[in-house]
């Protein structure tokens, strides 16, 4: 269920990924492929396959599965994934935007389009509601990295404009262009992050104010992100701390 700090409140992640860990390393390792595929096999000269590769380790995706799929880009599996964006709403007028990398367009629109109208949502068009959200970088480190001071002040000196810290965790915003220069800059500081991505920070929050909508919408969530295609899922809903409490 997703946690009480603000970020993950937009982005939801399962408790349960223990669970589903081969499912995880999949999705982390298809990342890696393609930021090989779309430059050089070399992270330190690809910013995105630095990332991808960073966001492994921090799943412990071990070394040489990290390997195979860095070999796999330059292999002739007949692999190539296409990155999809889907934006739909979601239970309690929330705007949902999901991220894929596919091999098969018309499966995932199939699976994403179900998912939606069968969890109290309906898939939108391309457009219908990334406009009530700001495309930004995102680093994000755990609560062990400093304190909120000492990473605010460190995030700044290295580029960020904004910086949110609570008991879970730091979530450090950059512009698209200063992401990786702003990332490589407080590696220097604070250690390699926990996550470096491109990132949907919604404008306006739509704040679920009762148990049974946020559960058919955690519901949602759920079914998108357990889809092997789905990488990423984002939202503009906030869910105050009492609604938490109730869902246990």
């Amino acid at each position: 269920m997703a946690g009480h700090s603000k970020f993950k409140n937009i982005m939801h992640r399962k408790g349960a990924q223990d669970k589903k860990r081969s499912a995880l390393f999949s999705k982390l390792s298809r990342e890696v492929t393609v930021a090989a595929k779309m430059g050089l096999p070399d992270p330190d000269a690809n910013a995105r396959l630095r990332a991808a590769i960073n966001a492994a380790k921090a799943q412990s995706v071990p070394k040489d599965v990290i390997q195979r799929a860095i070999d796999k880009a330059s292999g002739n599996d007949g692999e190539n994934y296409e990155e999809i964006r889907y934006e739909g709403y979601g239970p309690g007028g929330t705007s949902i935007i999901v991220e894929a990398l596919t091999d098969n367009r018309n499966r995932t629109a199939t699976n994403i389009r179900t998912a939606f109208s069968k969890n109290g949502g309906n898939l939108g068009t391309s457009g219908s509601v990334s406009h009530g959200f700001d495309r930004l970088g995102l680093i994000a480190y755990p609560a062990s990295a400093g304190d909120a001071d000492s990473v605010f002040e460190a995030a700044l000196d290295a580029g960020a404009d904004d910086v949110e810290s609570t008991e879970d965790g730091h979530e450090i915003w950059t512009s698209v262009e200063n992401l990786h220069p702003t990332a490589k800059a407080l590696e220097a500081k604070l250690g390699e992050a926990e996550g470096v991505k491109l990132a949907w920070k919604p404008t306006i929050k739509s704040e679920i104010t009762d148990v049974a909508t946020a559960q058919t919408l955690f519901k949602l969530i759920d079914v998108l992100d357990d889809d092997d295609d789905v990488q990423t899922v984002w939202g503009n809903y906030e869910i105050p701390d009492a609604i938490m409490e109730q869902l246990g």
